[in-house]
């Protein structure tokens, strides 16, 4: 698989990355339900087999969950290892109330905890989660704390999740922003106006979330599957996959499928094929939640739409919102 060099580090990754939010498994604010670790480690080595370099986590997943089952993939995995990025920012108090703090000792603390999680010496790339809401100078106590730790080498690299342009400037204006990582789907396209223009003008690099829409844009997605998630399923009731937006979606699901059938490929590869045919990404975040649920999406890298292909989703937009 080819790769892409991420903002102004040195970290060459592959077009699609490893997402482990869903494995951090239920009892959780965002859970997907419940999640084997068996199943998860197989996803994961599964995915490294077919040339994925790199898993992204964080420590809010599944409360420190995810971070534990990433880093028994990591010590059963006899082959090259992959980069690992995780986030900071996001708290959870006794009763796992999730919460944004920033502080320079929480995020110290936080550090400690990820590296012991993920049994590794330093993390490639670490993120602030969120910014602080509201907005306060946070953000930058935040982002001057992850700088130390870069100096400090207990990371590599320093990025941002979901900051908007202004967060982004502010950020900049303390140490350089190696990568952003935003959600970017065909149903979720706002950051094209103005945030990546502005990373691609800045060389900030771009790991997509979400590329297939949490599970939506998969093709495995039916009205029926959508009605009846679990209760600890954080998509159960959302507008994404509820009407009357859920026929639209559904709707999309079935041209991606009559293009994904030209390529003998899955439809969540064309969804994830999609995000990357955009210049500023970089690499896209894609789950999976068993061996073969990896096999199924973890080639999209190497996917290529044509110009006649995007055109064509593109008129349904058009024709279907006229």
């Amino acid at each position: 698989m080819q790769t892409r060099k991420l903002g102004n580090s040195d970290l060459h990754i592959t077009p699609v990355g490893y997402g482990a939010w869903a494995i951090g498994g239920s009892g959780w604010q965002f859970a997907w339900g419940s999640q084997d670790d068996n199943d998860s480690i197989a996803a994961i080595h599964r995915s490294l087999e077919l040339g994925v370099n790199w898993i992204d986590t964080a420590a809010v997943y599944g409360l420190g969950h995810s971070e534990e089952v990433v880093g028994r993939a990591l010590k059963e995995w006899r082959g090259s290892k992959p980069y690992v990025f995780t986030k900071c920012g996001l708290r959870w108090d006794a009763k796992g109330k999730v919460q944004k703090v920033l502080s320079a000792d929480s995020i110290r603390g936080e550090i400690e905890n990820s590296l012991r999680r993920l049994s590794v010496d330093m993390i490639d790339l670490y993120q602030l989660h969120w910014p602080p809401d509201p907005d306060s100078d946070e953000l930058e106590e935040g982002w001057s704390t992850l700088a130390d730790l870069k100096r400090e080498g207990k990371v590599q690299w320093i990025g941002v999740s979901n900051f908007d342009v202004q967060q982004l400037r502010r950020a900049q204006a303390i140490a350089p922003v190696t990568s952003l990582q935003p959600p970017y789907s065909l149903l979720h396209r706002e950051i094209e106006d103005e945030i990546l223009p502005y990373c691609q003008r800045n060389g900030i690099g771009v790991i997509v979330y979400s590329p297939m829409a949490s599970g939506l844009l998969t093709g495995s997605m039916t009205r029926e599957r959508a009605a009846t998630l679990p209760k600890d399923d954080w998509r159960r009731g959302h507008p994404d996959f509820t009407e009357p937006n859920l026929s639209f979606n559904l709707a999309l699901v079935a041209l991606l499928r009559t293009i994904a059938k030209r390529h003998n490929r899955s439809v969540g590869e064309v969804a994830i094929a999609w995000t990357l045919h955009h210049p500023a990404v970089t690499g896209a975040i894609v789950g999976a939640r068993n061996a073969q649920q990896a096999e199924g999406v973890m080639r999209a890298g190497d996917l290529r739409l044509s110009d006649e292909e995007v055109n064509q989703i593109e008129d349904f937009f058009v024709e279907t919102t006229a």
